[in-house]
């Protein structure tokens, strides 16, 4: 009897020391954790700001793949929500407030725990990579809140492993959805043709890429300082494309609604009669170009056309990188000319 009243008393002693214990820890908390993610940040803004691309690269998910998610009929931007359930609870994210392609803040409330905050700070890099810190925190925290956490090691360990595979698993979703790409042979078609303006040049195969950056600006600037209005998507025109030499010439062009007469000796002005072509659409980084124009010619081959003498080949950019940062979504046709 002495020996249960000993220990009953001993327990008794552990419960207040654990009580005391927990009402001394703070009454806050602060998670965070960062990584250098191989993408532009305003990819990474673009799939962060929207729920709807949670699921992929949450650990917590992974961990439960029965987790039941919820989207609700605005999933982004300012106002963009979702809700999940698991034997643990129902949770809720919001977010409140957005600078682009810089910071989201967000609202969570998981089960009856107090309300906490979650920021995402974004910093972009030289290389083209973007530096993503997240965090998580909250404050106000009732006894009983600050019991369960404590009883399971502390924030720290409950949450900063899930953000570390988080910011890991968002990395290599990132990585693979901008290498996405497809290539459609859609066959001959009609190219209506029509005026532009363009420069012309020849350079090793080498310099190209850094010469197109350098004539496409001096002629769309041409167009704006003198009113006049671009009436497509920005293209080039292939003269002469000679790899055994590594030599390229071409015109880097935009269409016009009319002729136009240039004060510029650098920047020209032309016009294209309308022309029967094989039409290809790459959907795509720029690099898998190479192979959209073989399975071009090997299509004109297999279906036995024939090339048009001095006929245009062109290169057609529908999609400005600049407005869409992720490859995986550029849109290039290609047109050559055939009898």
């Amino acid at each position: 009897m002495k020996a249960l009243k000993y220990i009953s008393f001993l327990i008794l002693i552990l419960i207040i020391g654990f009580a005391i214990y927990i009402a001394v820890q703070p009454n806050a908390f602060k998670v965070e954790r960062s990584r250098t993610i191989n993408a532009p940040a305003a990819v990474v803004y673009d799939n962060i700001i929207d729920f709807k691309n949670w699921e992929a690269w949450s650990s917590w998910v992974e961990e439960k793949p029965e987790t039941m998610i919820s989207l609700s009929d605005q999933t982004k931007g300012i106002g963009g929500s979702y809700s999940w359930e698991d034997e643990d609870g129902v949770g809720t994210m919001k977010t409140v407030d957005t600078k682009p392609n810089s910071s989201i803040s967000q609202k969570m409330q998981f089960a009856d725990f107090p309300e906490n905050d979650i920021n995402w700070f974004l910093k972009s890099n030289e290389d083209g990579t973007t530096d993503v810190t997240w965090t998580i925190e909250g404050k106000d925290m009732p006894f009983g809140f600050k019991a369960y956490t404590t009883a399971m090691g502390g924030m720290e360990k409950l949450i900063g492993p899930h953000y570390e595979r988080g910011l890991e698993l968002l990395d290599s979703v990132l990585v693979a959805d901008m290498k996405r790409y497809s290539i459609s042979v859609e066959g001959v078609t009609q190219h209506s043709g029509g005026f532009y303006l363009y420069n012309t040049t020849s350079c090793k195969m080498d310099n190209f890429k850094e010469k197109m950056q350098e004539m496409f600006p001096k002629i769309g600037g041409y167009a704006i300082a003198n009113n006049i209005k671009m009436a497509g998507s920005p293209f080039v025109i292939y003269h002469k494309w000679d790899e055994a030499n590594n030599a390229v010439m071409f015109s880097c062009a935009v269409p016009t609604s009319s002729k136009f007469e240039t004060t510029d000796p650098e920047v020209l002005t032309g016009q294209l009669e309308s022309f029967k072509a094989v039409k290809t659409v790459l959907n795509g980084n720029y690099e898998h170009l190479k192979e959209a124009w073989d399975k071009t010619m090997s299509y004109i081959q297999t279906n036995n056309l024939e090339f048009t003498q001095d006929g245009p080949m062109l290169e057609s950019y529908l999609t400005d990188p600049m407005e869409t940062p992720n490859p995986a979504n550029w849109v290039t046709e290609i047109f050559i000319a055939v009898k």
